[in-house]
């Protein structure tokens, strides 16, 4: 299943999001015990395209209490960046990626 998990910063979060950047982009891209697949991700930005004011993530999962465990293990949750952070389920129709073919099944 797909998922969207929006994240909104908390008021003065941007330093911490400067520090902890690096490691919160790591965190992203090798999930390590975590059975997520992130494809994609960015910061989302204030109306006027000037500062970065929360997270946006399209993962993939099993199930939605795995995302939130993904979450709650990101650097930023754990620094105190995210005033809230909402999961949805989503069904991603327009590019979406193509399913792994399976070798086995190709006779």
């Amino acid at each position: 299943m797909f998922f969207v998990v929006l994240a909104t910063d908390a008021p003065g979060a941007s330093e911490k999001r400067s520090e902890i950047g690096p490691i919160h982009r790591a965190h992203l891209r090798n999930p390590c015990n975590h059975r997520v697949k992130v494809h994609l991700g960015g910061p989302m930005l204030t109306t006027q395209g000037s500062a970065t004011n929360g997270t946006l993530l399209i993962v993939e999962a099993d199930d939605i209490a795995v995302v939130s465990e993904f979450v709650a293990d990101d650097p930023y949750s754990q620094a105190g960046v995210f005033k809230s952070v909402e999961i949805r389920p989503w069904a991603w129709t327009l590019g979406a990626p193509q399913p792994t073919v399976n070798a086995e099944n190709m006779n």
